[in-house]
């Protein structure tokens, strides 16, 4: 099944837009198919959650032991090359249904979801995750329910040699909800979440994206940026990006520059481990734990902690800063 369309005027082929209806559709249609996937999206309904007063994002736990293939994924480069890339064609699940959405990508029902409308966009080439794709805007802009989100290698990708970004409902993630109040769309550009005055465990830098050239120059600032490890290194794989159409029609993103996938927590032996590994979900607002230890142990305290481990709690190095002209 395709999905592509070509503008007249252009001749440029451009994603299918996507309706909430069509998404319905597509992840019913899918489950009708697949009993395992089936029984992971229905047990979504009896996962826990729980809110934390973090300070002004608004955040919840939720305990969603499915999620461990991901959380916990050997993605070193001994493992990634002793397995067959899951997210190759040739290798997925006989039942996966995917539909050529736009040139080169494939839109795929997650099968081990975190919310209950969740897609993998799968590259048709195989290579390397190793910066966010123009294409997200497009994949913004044809559909504007949902929100396009990127896991950089070193950021909660559990498939880091295959490049892929993700779509979930963009009114499920608290970071959306706050960037789009607090950065109006009368100062296009980059802002950063410094200049909120917010309370936030971390911070982010904001763009409200036009569509001429500095709109382009903000692409390409975005698709080349990156975060700092502990030792100083400049790393692209330290980044989650985010892309969605705002409720004032402006193409919006925001960029979540890292220090390190996991805390020190993860490495931690038992019992004092927490098996949490933060991607973009986790640092839109929602903190996936596939352990009830971890669950019922983790409190504001030690959530800002991890926050602060693998994000910037105080501020933005200059580095970044300069990238984006902040």
């Amino acid at each position: 099944m395709t999905m592509t369309t070509t503008t007249s005027d252009t001749k440029s082929l451009r994603p299918a837009p996507l309706n909430l209806e069509t998404i319905n559709l597509l992840v019913e249609h899918q489950l009708s198919e697949w009993s395992d996937a089936a029984t992971r999206y229905h047990d979504l309904g009896r996962t826990q959650r729980k809110p934390l007063d973090i300070g002004d994002l608004p955040f919840a736990l939720q305990l969603n032991p499915a999620r461990m293939v991901s959380t916990a994924a050997d993605t070193s480069t001994e493992a990634i090359a002793s397995r067959a890339c899951f997210l190759c064609a040739a290798n997925r699940p006989k039942e996966q249904m995917c539909a050529e959405w736009m040139p080169g990508w494939d839109l795929c029902v997650n099968p081990f979801p975190i919310l209950p409308i969740h897609f993998t966009i799968i590259s048709r080439e195989h290579r390397p995750q190793d910066r966010p794709p123009f294409e997200m805007a497009a994949m913004a802009e044809a559909a504007p329910d949902l929100v396009i989100f990127f896991n950089g290698a070193g950021a909660g990708a559990s498939a880091p040699d295959h490049l892929h970004t993700q779509g979930v409902l963009k009114s499920e993630l608290p970071l959306i909800t706050l960037a789009e109040k607090h950065h109006p769309s009368d100062r296009p550009g980059f802002l950063s979440s410094e200049s909120f005055g917010l309370n936030l465990p971390f911070h982010f830098v904001s763009a409200v994206i036009t569509p001429d050239r500095q709109g382009a120059m903000m692409l390409r600032a975005i698709a080349t940026a990156f975060g700092i490890d502990t030792d100083g290194n400049v790393d692209r794989g330290l980044i989650n990006v985010f892309y969605w159409m705002g409720d004032d029609g402006m193409l919006r993103a925001v960029v979540v520059p890292r220090l390190s996938h996991r805390p020190h927590h993860y490495l931690n032996d038992e019992p004092d481990r927490i098996v949490v590994g933060p991607g973009a979900i986790d640092m839109a607002g929602l903190m996936i734990t596939p352990r009830p230890q971890d669950y019922e142990r983790l409190d504001t305290r030690l959530v800002r902690e991890i926050y602060s481990e693998v994000a910037f709690a105080d501020r933005l190095p200059e580095p970044i800063r300069q990238h984006f002209g902040l």
